[in-house]
This record gives C-alpha cells, sequence and structure tokens, in this order.
C-alpha cells in the first residue's frame, strides 16, 4: 500500500517507540508528537540507543491529547497514524477521569483531525483490558468478538478507558468517519526491551520480580506479548488492506504464572538474577495480606485464574508471528541490567 509518512502519537511511550524504530528501518518517513518539543532531544537520544536508524527521516510535533492545538500541523501530508498515546495506570486510581477523560477525548481529537485532514487510515492501540475484564472465570476462550463488561467486577479505571476510548473510535468512525478507515490492536501484557531508563507496561513486573521488591510471588497468571511483536502488528495493521474495521488481539499462548516469570528470569540472567525470590505466597496469605493492603486488592479476584485468548485473526489475517513469551520476559530482564538485547 502507498504509505510513506506515518504519524505515531506519543513518540516518547514504551510501544511507540519501538514502533518509530521499526518504521525508520523499513524506510518510512515518521512524524511523531510530544507534549512539549523540549523532549525531542531527550527522545532521539533514547531512540539512538536503542538502534535507531536514519533518524533525518524522523521529524517531531508538540501536540496533546488533552486540547486541539497541534494535531492539524501532526496529521498534515500523512497517510496513516498509529495513535499509541494513552495514559496507563491500572490499579487504583484516586480519580478515574484522569484516565478516562484523555483516554477517550484524545482518541476522537485524533480520529477527528486525520478525518479533516483526508487520512487514509488510523491504527489505535486499544488494550486487552477492553476486552476480558468483569467477566466470569470460567474456560471462555477470549477473541476481538468480546468487550469488556463496565460493571462487572474486577473491572478497573484503567480497563473502563481504555474501553470506552475503543467504542467511541468505532461509533465515530460509523457515524462521522467518512473514508476514514479504522483498525484497533488488543495487546495483553506488553512486555520486552525497554529503552532509556523509563520503566513502563508490564516490564513493571519484571522489575519488580528481578530486583526481589516482589519477595514472594503469587499464584497470578499473566498473558504476555512482546512489544517488539505488538509494533510489527500495527506496521501489519497499517498495510494490509483487509485489516480495515477489524480488531485484532495480541497474544501468545496460554498465560504465564508469576512463579514461572521468576524462574524464567533465573534461567536467563543467571547471576543477575541474584535477588529474584523462589518463593511462592499461598492464595491465603495474599488474601490476609489484602486487608490491611490495598495494592494487593486488585488481584485477590484473579488468584490462580489464567485468561485463554486466541490470535488466530491476526495470525491468519496480518501473517503475524509472535516470540514465546518467555523470550520478551527474558529481553525485559536483561535490558534491565544493561546486558544487549538482539532486535
Amino acid at each position: 500500500m502507498p504509505t510513506t509518512r506515518v504519524l505515531v502519537t506519543g513518540g516518547s511511550g514504551f510501544i511507540a517507540g519501538h514502533c518509530i524504530l521499526q518504521l525508520l528501518d523499513q524506510g518510512y518517513e515518521v512524524r511523531t508528537t510530544v507534549r512539549s518539543l523540549a523532549r525531542e532531544a531527550s527522545v532521539r537520544s533514547t531512540l539512538s540507543a536503542a538502534g535507531m536508524a536514519a533518524g533525518e527521516r524522523l521529524s517531531f510535533v508538540a501536540a496533546d491529547l488533552t486540547n486541539d492545538e497541534g494535531w492539524l500541523e501532526a496529521v498534515d501530508g500523512v497517510d496513516t497514524v498509529l495513535h499509541v498515546a494513552s495514559p496507563v495506570q491500572p490499579g487504583d486510581v484516586e480519580n478515574p477521569d484522569d484516565l478516562i477523560v484523555p483516554a477517550r477525548e484524545g482518541a476522537l481529537r485524533v480520529l477527528r483531525a486525520a478525518r479533516d485532514a483526508g487520512v487514509r487510515r488510523v491504527v489505535l492501540t486499544s488494550a486487552f483490558h477492553a476486552v476480558s475484564w468483569g467477566w466470569p472465570h470460567d474456560d471462555h476462550v477470549f477473541t476481538e468478538a468480546d468487550w469488556t463488561v463496565l460493571d462487572g467486577p474486577g473491572v478497573d479505571a484503567y480497563g473502563t478507558s481504555k474501553t470506552l476510548a475503543e467504542r467511541a473510535a468505532w461509533d465515530f468512525v460509523k457515524a462521522e468517519g467518512g473514508s476514514l478507515e479504522l483498525v484497533t490492536t488488543l495487546p495483553v501484557a506488553v512486555v520486552g526491551p525497554i529503552m532509556g531508563r523509563d520503566i513502563s507496561g508490564a516490564n513493571h513486573l519484571v522489575q519488580s520480580i528481578l530486583t526481589g521488591t516482589m519477595a514472594v510471588l503469587p499464584h497470578l497468571y499473566v498473558p504476555i506479548v512482546d512489544v517488539r511483536d505488538v509494533a510489527a502488528a500495527h506496521i501489519l495493521a497499517m498495510t494490509t488492506q483487509e485489516a480495515a474495521g477489524q480488531r485484532f488481539l495480541l497474544s501468545n499462548g496460554p498465560a504465564v504464572s508469576m512463579p514461572d516469570i521468576g524462574a524464567t528470569i533465573r534461567r536467563g540472567l543467571g547471576t543477575d538474577a541474584s535477588r529474584v525470590p523462589t518463593r511462592v505466597a499461598p492464595n491465603f496469605v495474599v488474601r490476609i495480606n489484602a486487608i490491611f493492603n490495598k495494592g494487593f486488592r486488585p488481584v485477590v479476584r484473579d488468584l490462580g485464574y489464567s485468561k485463554k485468548t486466541s490470535n488466530e485473526r491476526a495470525r491468519t489475517q496480518l501473517g503475524w508471528s509472535p516470540r514465546d513469551p518467555h523470550e520478551a520476559i527474558v529481553a525485559a530482564a536483561r535490558s534491565m541490567v544493561g546486558v544487549e538485547v538482539p532486535a
């Protein structure tokens, strides 16, 4: 397809950074947004350290999800937008609107600007949080046909924000989008090599285990996908004609237990994993701790439960072939101790 210039929103972000690296490596011109151009130098430095090729084909525009300024300039002359930027804060949030409003209104702001500029397609980064929260614990296999049940148990502000933002995006394109095409990606917990010093997404979990901050490992299961594969899926969603109007669940195999994550880090890093805990916390201990520590409360309901997912649509329609989740775990941990990670 004739895509040459791509806008990636939120260029300082984890997923966005990997999208930028892969796009530049494949010969695209890339424009990215940051909230202030004062951040351009640090973002360029981080991307260069991560192996950025052809940095002269990368440009920056100041734009924020919370206001209209800068977005018309950002989308001018762009064929495709990868709208990756969105606030991320799973768990307890004092004011849910701090997540919900910028996620929903930001998505609509980007879509309106893209439509008005004649952009061909927007690929919006949604999340597994928009698919599987609020459901009963059973053997259901989650697919793109599923949506989070907003009034169901266990739904947090982040899950609400991703669900409402994606639904608003689909409603907008249907009612007001004109010829604009929309594709959404729904990654499970995103893990992989960090850029710079920032730890984001599910990499916080790997960091907590690697550093021993998490002293014992609960019986929790995490569906994991490598950030490099998430970036590759965005580009496939951008270039595959048949992807228009589709959601794509980005997962890879069974969810990984926390004890398995710990064992994987120990195997992969050897002496650099000396702080990784080996003790496993019985479920009753976690439940007792949740009475006194609200940080444990969001996980209690999911103890021992492994969500099942299908990535058949992404594999068959996009030709997507993700890495083993254990490779993502080791790559993330190695990047946190300064060990070089292959692309």
